[in-house]
C-alpha cells in the first residue's frame, strides 16, 4: 500500500483512505489535496457504486419491525396495527384484540395498552400529554407522530421542525415525510435533491413506501433498470403496487423472468410472514365494528 500522491509506503507511515471511495490512500491531507484533480472523476464513479451497493441491498424487514408482543413482522398496511402514544409501540390488531378480550374476561380495567398496560387516552388532550412526555424523552417515534399531527392541521413549518428532529434520531418515517415536504414545497422550498436524499435514507432503513416512490421517480426519468431494482425490493417487503408495476416492466421486456419470479416469491413470503389466526380474526372483527358503526351513522 502506497500513498497515491507521494508514493510513500504504508510501512513507513500510516495511510488514510480517501474520504469518498476505497480506491486510494494518502499519507497526509496535503497529498490528498494535490492528488484530487487526478483522482476526482474516478472517485466520484466509485463513490456512486458504493452508494448503490448500500441503496439496493434488500432490507431484512420493513422499518416497522416486529410486533413487540407476538414477535411477528408488523403489516405494512397501517390500519392493521395501532400505535400507542403511551409507549410509542406499534401493536398488531391481533394482539390488541387479545388484550381487549383479556380485560373483558378478567373483568379488569378496560382500555389499557397491550404492551405497557398504561391506561389509553380518551381525549385529544390526554393523547397530547402522553406525546409531550415521550417527546421530552427524545423518543423519535413520538416526535414523528407529533409532526404528522401538525401536518394534518396545515402547520407545515412545525411539521418540518419535528420531522427534522426525528430524522436526527434516525427515524425512517420522518425521512419519508420530509421527502414529501420537499416534493410538495410545504413549509420548505421544493428541492429534488433533498427529496431524493430523504427517500433514499428512508428506503435503506426499510421504508416500503419510500422505496416504491424511488422506483416511480427512476421510472419517470426513464431509468427503468434502477426502477426495477427498487420495485423488486419493495415487492419483497410486501408492497402490492410495486409488484403490479414490476409486472408491467416484465411484460415490456425490461425485467427478466427469473427476477420477476423471485419478486413474486418474495412478496408472498412477506405477506405470509405477517399472518396469524389471531390477526385474521382481528381484521374480521375490525371490519364488523366498522360495519356496525356505519349502520348506526346511517340510522339503520
Amino acid at each position: 500500500m502506497f500513498c497515491a500522491s507521494s508514493g510513500i509506503a504504508g510501512v513507513d507511515v500510516k495511510l488514510k483512505d480517501c474520504d469518498d471511495c476505497d480506491l486510494v490512500r494518502y499519507c497526509s491531507d496535503e497529498c490528498k489535496k494535490d492528488h484530487r484533480p487526478k483522482h476526482e472523476e474516478e472517485c466520484k464513479k466509485r463513490a456512486a457504486e458504493l452508494q448503490d451497493e448500500i441503496l439496493f441491498k434488500q432490507p431484512e424487514s420493513s422499518h416497522l419491525g416486529d410486533c413487540p408482543i407476538c414477535y411477528l413482522p408488523l403489516p405494512i398496511v397501517h390500519s392493521k396495527s395501532i400505535l400507542n402514544t403511551c409507549c410509542s409501540k406499534s401493536i398488531c390488531n391481533g394482539c390488541d384484540l387479545a388484550n381487549k378480550r383479556r380485560e373483558l374476561e378478567g373483568r379488569l380495567q378496560h382500555n389499557t395498552c397491550p404492551f405497557c398496560r398504561k391506561a389509553l387516552p380518551y381525549t385529544d388532550e390526554e393523547t397530547n400529554e402522553q406525546l409531550i412526555k415521550r417527546i421530552e424523552a427524545n423518543d423519535p417515534v413520538a416526535i414523528c407522530f407529533m409532526g404528522r399531527a401538525r401536518y394534518d392541521k396545515g402547520d407545515y413549518k412545525a411539521a418540518f421542525d419535528y420531522w427534522t428532529k426525528a430524522v436526527a434520531l434516525g427515524d425512517a418515517e420522518a425521512h419519508h415525510q420530509l421527502s414529501r415536504l420537499y416534493y410538495n414545497g410545504q413549509g420548505v422550498e421544493k428541492d429534488k435533491k433533498k427529496e431524493k436524499y430523504h427517500k433514499e435514507q428512508a428506503a435503506m432503513a426499510g421504508h416500503p413506501d419510500a422505496r416504491h416512490n424511488l422506483a416511480c421517480m427512476e421510472g419517470g426519468n426513464d431509468r427503468f433498470d434502477r426502477a426495477a431494482k427498487h420495485y423488486i425490493i419493495a415487492a419483497k417487503l410486501g408492497v402490492d403496487e410495486s409488484l403490479e408495476c414490476l409486472k408491467k416492466l416484465y411484460k415490456a421486456g425490461l425485467v427478466s423472468k427469473d427476477d420477476f419470479a423471485a419478486a413474486l416469491r418474495g412478496h408472498q413470503a412477506a405477506i405470509d410472514a405477517t399472518k396469524s389466526p389471531q390477526r385474521e380474526e382481528a381484521y374480521d372483527h375490525h371490519e364488523y365494528e366498522e360495519w356496525l358503526a356505519e349502520r348506526k351513522r346511517s340510522g339503520i
